[in-house]
């Protein structure tokens, strides 16, 4: 049987779950609303697609700050609307 038939990686192992799937599994656990895990999900995409795909684990409060700009002056977003995407 081939590796990724049982998906396991080059190393062996299982890989993590993904990122956005992540990011529901901690929101269900702490029992927000459907809708709010759509939106956040929602947002953590935005995110990682505006650096072209590069995993939040790889950036930092530069990219963060940088993110949050962008919302600000292109988007319109409130202040408090910024900070429920933090």
């Amino acid at each position: 049987m081939q590796k990724d038939q049982i998906n396991v990686n080059e190393h062996g192992y299982k890989p993590s779950r993904k990122l956005l799937d992540q990011i529901s599994d901690r929101l269900r656990v702490k029992g927000y609303s459907p809708r709010t895990e759509e939106i956040y999900r929602d947002w953590a995409k935005g995110y990682v697609l505006f650096f072209n795909k590069c995993h939040p684990k790889e950036m930092g409060s530069t990219e963060i700050e940088e993110f949050l700009s962008r919302l600000a002056l292109k988007k319109n977003l409130s202040g408090s609307t910024q900070n429920q995407v933090l």
